[in-house]
């Protein structure tokens, strides 16, 4: 049987840095695991859109949509599922759970902290803390797995507190989180980008930044592997027990 092809999934955005850096995400999927092939489509906003890469796939062959997205909201539940019917049952396509939350997401969040100027220690102890930007989404499963997250990276961070907020669609929003922080006593209040790529929630989140904002995650070595590891997940559930030649959730 030939590889599933490994199609990640792009939200999109009018921002033109956020292709570039997800096609570097992309290049270090690639060089992770060379001859796997990998593809790229988009929910919208950006091209290739998702429905045009599997058109383009050959017919009967294999697919796994890995999302480039961090929670189990409505693009991940709704979107992606619609399209892989559609492309039943010219191809066989799978959906592999988001990437969030996960202890490689935390680790790349964290090294993109220190990117921008956090430094461990007794005063960061004291003195700091992390609003977590997440995109958000009015599922409550999504924004469950935001929380999980930030308590991921306050662990990694020693114990510093994280207060997951949202870019849309969830509260707190980025700027009710770095209130409440200061409301706590914390002086030193950082951003960290739960995003993929540039655009506007990034932009706009990172601008509520009292101290450092991190940049968005882009090509991240932890990141690539964790996009791997999803897609990896799916293969092993499909080995374990076959799909029909339609859309069956990973």
């Amino acid at each position: 049987m030939s590889t599933p092809t490994l199609v990640a999934v792009a939200h999109g955005s009018r921002d033109p840095r956020a292709l570039p850096a997800v096609a570097a995400l992309l290049d270090e999927v690639r060089g992770l695991r060379p001859g796997l092939p990998v593809r790229l489509g988009h929910v919208e906003l950006d091209e290739p859109l998702l429905t045009d890469t599997l058109d383009d796939l050959p017919a009967g062959g294999d697919a796994i949509l890995v999302p480039l997205l961090f929670g189990r909201g409505h693009h991940v539940k709704h979107d992606l599922p619609r399209a892989a019917a559609a492309a039943a049952p010219r191809v066989r396509v799978r959906v592999a759970a988001p990437l969030g939350p996960h202890p490689l997401l935390a680790e790349a969040l964290h090294d993109r902290l220190a990117e921008a100027g956090w430094r461990p220690g007794p005063r960061t102890s004291r003195t700091a803390g992390v609003v977590l930007a997440a995109a958000g989404s009015r599922d409550p499963e999504s924004t469950a797995g935001t929380r999980r997250l930030a308590a991921l990276l306050g662990e990694r961070l020693g114990g510093v507190p994280v207060v997951p907020a949202y870019a849309s669609a969830a509260s707190p929003t980025v700027p009710e989180a770095v209130r409440e922080l200061a409301a706590r006593g914390r002086t030193r209040i950082a951003v960290a980008s739960c995003f993929t790529a540039p655009g506007l929630f990034a932009t706009r989140s990172a601008a509520a930044a009292p101290w450092i904002a991190a940049a968005p995650l882009g090509p991240h070595p932890a990141l690539a592997r964790l996009v791997l590891h999803r897609y990896d997940e799916a293969l092993t559930r499909r080995a374990a027990a076959p799909a029909p030649r339609a859309y069956a959730p990973a």
